[in-house]
């Protein structure tokens, strides 16, 4: 990749309106603008609420990346968007947002793939050479995929329901926690006991490499209600321990799972065998130092990428948007949003698929 080129990313897939500046592996500017207040009455993301903030804060931020970075349109060589997956109005002001500053500056325009920013982020922050074993884990994915270039991407399994993130934010509201769930209940993790609960690892018992986070969160209801009723509410020890085997849980499958991925992984006897986490999820620090210690039992160069860059970003668009740029992609006004967008085409479908294709 030519390491003089200079791209303007945009990101606006879920609820963080964001815009970035990255000149080869330089990440001149990035700006993040969260929407955590405007959603924190209703538990979760409202789709047309973050649609409507992102039209009305990406030109915005877009003007304060190019600020920060002290360049205009000008100085840049291509724009880089997310195309898709997300809630499909923040994808669309995004899309929308970019064909303008494409159609205004004559720039080319690259539509990126959300999840192949967070696939090839590790490149951006550590130069990891190719094939390398990626743990996507956020709010809204989780897979196994085997990166062997830009576009080449292989699943080797991933989650038939909730995802990581999604269901430490459905614990958080089970217990009265605040949201974003994923440091909530990882705080209150911290004064637990985890073995107080015999909470689930679910398809531990089936082989493959694909997780289930569904259950795991019901029998956390369950247990909860089931307080409730004997004890007539939860004590602040109560909360923390089921914090604690909730999360114990997520980590014993996330653990086991990778070992299996790595088995699969280092069978094709990658010449730098190298395993990289993104996505919120990579925060949690007792995740990652399961996983970090799996990676050195196996040899295998463990890489997570500073939390602003695991966390949904502009800077990794902007990235990912540099490869494809190099390597000859040019889109122009007839980009589409795509609310489902799988990185692996010829993988069968984890959740299902409807009119739209498939869901992951």
């Amino acid at each position: 990749m030519n390491a003089e080129l200079t791209i303007l990313g945009l990101e606006s897939s879920c609820d963080d309106t964001a815009a970035a500046v990255v000149r080869g592996r330089d990440v001149l500017s990035s700006v993040v603008w969260g929407q955590t207040e405007l959603h924190s009455a209703f538990g979760g993301v409202v789709p047309e609420l973050a649609a409507r903030a992102h039209a009305e804060k990406i030109d915005l931020c877009v003007a304060e990346a190019l600020d920060r970075a002290e360049l205009t349109l000008r100085d840049v060589d291509a724009i880089a968007v997310t195309a898709g997956p997300g809630l499909i109005g923040g994808v669309l002001s995004g899309v929308m947002c970019a064909k303008g500053l494409s159609a205004g500056s004559g720039k080319p325009l690259v539509g990126v793939n959300h999840l192949a920013g967070h696939a090839l982020t590790p490149r951006l922050t550590d130069s990891l050479p190719f094939p390398y074993l990626m743990l996507l884990v956020s709010g809204g994915h989780c897979q196994f995929l085997l990166v062997r270039g830009p576009q080449a991407f292989e699943r080797l399994g991933g989650t038939i329901d909730d995802a990581p993130g999604e269901a430490f934010d459905k614990t958080a509201r089970l217990l009265g926690l605040p949201q974003p769930g994923g440091p909530s209940v990882e705080a209150e993790a911290r004064t637990g006991d985890p073995k107080r609960f015999a909470f689930p690892r679910p398809l531990l018992d089936r082989p493959g490499c694909d997780m289930s986070f569904s259950g795991l969160k019901t029998a956390l209801l369950r247990q909860r209600d089931s307080l409730i009723a004997d004890q007539g509410g939860l004590t602040r020890q109560d909360r923390a321990d089921m914090c604690a085997g909730f999360q114990a849980a997520v980590s014993d499958v996330l653990q086991e799972k990778t070992r299996r991925a790595l088995d699969i992984y280092l069978s094709h006897d990658p010449v730098c065998p190298g395993f990289a986490i993104a996505g919120g999820v990579a925060a949690n620090q007792g995740i990652r130092a399961a996983l970090t210690g799996l990676c050195a039992q196996h040899g295998v160069n463990f890489v997570a990428p500073p939390l602003a860059l695991c966390t949904d970003n502009a800077a990794m668009i902007a990235y990912a948007g540099a490869e494809l740029f190099a390597l000859g992609q040019r889109d122009d006004m007839t980009l589409q949003a795509h609310p489902r967008w799988p990185l692996d085409k010829s993988a069968a479908p984890l959740l299902g698929s409807g009119k739209k294709g498939a869901k992951a």
